[in-house]
């Protein structure tokens, strides 16, 4: 094996650890607008773990937000502008961790198969077969370009997984069953491995894990609380909140508290406000406490819990902050529903309650896109035609108006896609 050869996982520091691959060797070329990076040895370093080179060249346009060739013709895999060799490596590290190593004995001797639209990883060195997150971008690409046992890959799967979710929608109605339970095809992945740090799986130990110390101080008198939440103190607050955050939290009727006192919606945004303050800023009011305040209110499942919390558990660095609310986010947005409600309270934070952050409606919808959070035809149809149910309409033109950029990368990087598909 070759002096300079790595690891496959990094973590194991053993010199005579057998799963080796080369180092990254990348080199950036051109200037401007036209700069790129092309990765040199990608077909070697992807046949040590056993992966399409196409694979890792596309994951890692999804993790930078940057268009990725999957087909060259002539083995140049390229990335759209400037990264270096150690950063595109500990990305590597992410696809590896996701789409190479068993679940349950963490070695990389996997096989892909790929069934029911599921993608499996089958372990040839302990047997055991695990999940991959569907929801990965680089799930849907793999699903997409498929093509054992049916030659060019079937372009409707995307439309049938789409009215397949529909359907369960109208089954189930606005609650698509517990937040613990929308994630249960994938729920048993790392039941035997460490919990991947701020996966959902994490989010979901520290909440049980929260409920139960809950549960425990359920003894403690009244006055040891530091906030009033008697029933008096919540409608007071709840009256202070802003006017427009009021009207974003009673859009629609049939499941609010009644119009002449506080609903669930205006109670939790009234905390989450409060806490902030408290607390000395939204970033340090943590996911957990507002999912078990969600919970406690019944509303943990509600699609308009969705619009509360993008108008409440953001600030002004909002774009920065997505990565680091996805895992909550992600358990509670379940259904297209929910993703239309979430980007209708985006639409009003920047909009219309900080009218001054509207430069950043690019970012912040790459953020959603990059996090799973909001699917790609949600966001296509949401960018294309303004609408009045959660600003005036003036309003909701400036922000359409502002997400042109966005709209016009993720079209680009479709129509890239189909011309490589026709390759």
């Amino acid at each position: 094996m070759a002096p300079n050869n790595i690891n496959i996982r990094r973590d194991v520091s053993d010199p005579f650890y057998r799963y080796k691959m080369e180092p990254l060797q990348s080199k950036i070329e051109g200037k401007g607008n036209g700069i790129k990076t092309v990765i040199v040895n990608l077909n070697s370093v992807a046949g040590s773990l056993s992966r399409p080179p196409a694979y890792v060249i596309k994951y890692f346009g999804f993790e930078l937000g940057a268009q990725a060739n999957a087909k060259p013709t002539d083995d140049r895999w390229i990335i759209n502008g400037a990264h270096d060799s150690r950063k595109l490596q500990d990305y590597l590290d992410g696809f590896i961790t996701k789409f190479v190593l068993c679940k349950k004995c963490k070695n990389p001797e996997t096989d892909v198969i790929i069934k029911d639209e599921k993608i499996i990883l089958d372990c040839k060195a302990c047997g055991q077969r695990s999940d991959v997150d569907s929801r990965l971008k680089l799930s849907t690409f793999i699903l997409r370009n498929n093509t054992s046992g049916k030659g060019k890959k079937d372009k409707s799967t995307k439309k049938t997984r789409r009215e397949r979710n529909k359907e369960k929608e109208a089954a189930n109605g606005e609650n698509n069953g517990s937040p613990g339970e929308s994630n249960s095809d994938n729920g048993d992945e790392n039941e035997d491995g460490a919990l991947e740090a701020g996966s959902d799986d994490e989010l979901t130990r520290r909440i049980n894990t929260a409920a139960q110390g809950i549960e425990a101080e359920d003894e403690i008198e009244d006055d040891n609380w530091n906030v009033d939440v008697s029933e008096e103190a919540v409608k007071a607050r709840a009256k202070e909140l802003p006017d427009d955050l009021k009207r974003a939290l009673a859009l629609d009727e049939g499941d609010d508290e009644g119009a002449d006192g506080p609903t669930a919606y205006d109670e939790l945004g009234s905390w989450v406000l409060d806490t902030a303050t408290e607390k000395g800023g939204i970033s340090k009011v943590e996911d957990v406490e507002i999912y078990l305040k969600a919970k406690e209110l019944g509303i943990e499942t509600k699609h308009k819990t969705l619009a509360v919390l993008a108008q409440t558990i953001f600030d002004e660095k909002i774009a920065k902050q997505v990565d680091g609310r996805a895992p909550l986010l992600k358990k509670m947005i379940t259904s297209e529903r929910h993703e239309k409600a979430f980007l209708g309270g985006t639409e009003r934070f920047l909009g219309k309650e900080h009218p001054e952050l509207i430069s950043q409606v690019p970012a912040v919808l790459l953020g959603y896109y990059q996090n799973d959070l909001v699917s790609e035809e949600t966001l296509k149809a949401w960018c294309s035609k303004a609408s009045k149910k959660y600003v005036d309409i003036q309003t909701s033109r400036k922000v359409r108006k502002a997400a042109e950029p966005f709209l016009q990368w993720l079209e680009s990087a479709e129509s890239e896609e189909e011309s490589e598909d026709d390759e």
